[in-house]
């Protein structure tokens, strides 16, 4: 096997060990804050796991491309000294992707809900009920796809550190699974304060999966504010 199908393949190992990890992390501290709560989903949680075992490849071949693209080649606009661009950039950087990732995430999550493309791809992340840990990456090939190739694309015209992009992903990666946990972990007064009004956490993601027409945003309010689509937060 080539340089580059090592790469892919590496990644794609990466991106799976990453999710089992930290998924599992997430559903063991769930049993133990909330006794019974994944009880009876046994069936559920195995789906879950093999289709984002699945989006894992889809996921990682690519940035295993953009990996060997930027260490063979130079292809991409990740850099790794600091001293390349202003300190100041690397925070910049880190919202900025942040909030590029949940702009697209945000228009393409409601174009999947209009119903012949939901019924053919999105409805797959839906027949979680409820969703759990597991469900982070439970996607149709194609709605991986669509939301997994917006970074490995950003890292060609954007600046951002190695650093920073690592930081990028972890990000990606806990808010992806903690939203879905069913349960809200992070206090009720960061939540409900001025900031948490602008946050998305398990509590607002999961009006999502009961209501399906509204809290369509990953990681911030913005969107969903400004398109009269925040629902406000379920209970949990």
């Amino acid at each position: 096997m080539n340089s580059i199908g090592l790469s892919a393949l590496a990644m794609t190992l990466i991106v799976g060990v990453r999710y089992l990890l930290t998924s599992g992390l997430f559903a063991a501290l769930t049993g133990r804050k909330r006794p019974g709560l994944y009880r009876g989903l046994a069936p559920q949680i195995r789906k879950e796991i093999a289709w984002s075992l699945a989006s894992s490849a889809i996921y990682g071949i690519p940035a295993g491309i953009v990996a060997w693209g930027w260490q063979a080649h130079g292809w991409t606009r990740i850099y790794t000294d600091p001293r390349v661009w202003p300190l100041w950039w690397m925070p910049v950087s880190l919202l900025l992707y942040l909030f590029l990732h949940d702009t697209w995430f945000y228009w393409t999550h409601r174009w999947m809900h209009r119903p012949r493309v939901f019924r053919a791809v999105h409805a797959i992340h839906h027949a979680s009920r409820p969703p759990t840990a597991w469900a982070a990456m439970n996607f149709h090939p194609a709605e991986a796809a669509l939301v997994g190739l917006l970074t490995p694309a950003l890292v060609f015209v954007i600046p951002i550190h190695a650093g920073v992009l690592s930081l990028v992903l972890l990000v990606m990666t806990v808010m992806g699974v903690t939203n879905h946990m069913g349960w809200e972990m992070f206090p009720r007064r960061l939540v409900h304060s001025r900031v948490g009004q602008w946050l998305i956490t398990a509590s607002h993601h999961q009006r999502h999966h009961e209501q399906y027409r509204c809290n369509y945003g990953l990681y911030f309010r913005f969107w969903d504010r400004l398109c009269g689509t925040d629902k406000g937060l379920g209970t949990l």
